[in-house]
């Protein structure tokens, strides 16, 4: 078997079941309400970072720009799956 390289989930074949049947935007829009928008602050990957931006879709996932409290680096950060496992867990199913 060949090693996946940098190739993004989506290009990887892996899809998130959990919110697939949600469009990015409204996945996005859960998110914000986590407080995961611009001008919070957060603590994630043992790290606190300011949101600059709010999430976006990005490489298969959700992302957000963020500035590192202890760099003062801006970057872009790839939220974690257990963060967007949590929209499915939120929004209500129509069955």
């Amino acid at each position: 078997m060949e090693p996946m390289g940098f190739l993004s989930p989506s290009e990887r074949g892996f899809v998130n079941s959990s919110t697939s049947s949600l469009l990015p935007a409204e996945i996005c829009a859960q998110i914000k309400k986590f407080g995961y928008a611009a001008s919070q602050k957060i603590r994630i990957y043992g790290e606190e970072f300011e949101v600059l931006s709010d999430p976006f879709p990005s490489d298969g996932g959700i992302a957000i720009q963020v500035r590192s409290r202890r760099t003062a680096e801006a970057r872009l950060l790839q939220l974690p799956a257990t963060v967007t496992g949590r929209v499915s867990k939120t929004v209500p199913r129509v069955a």
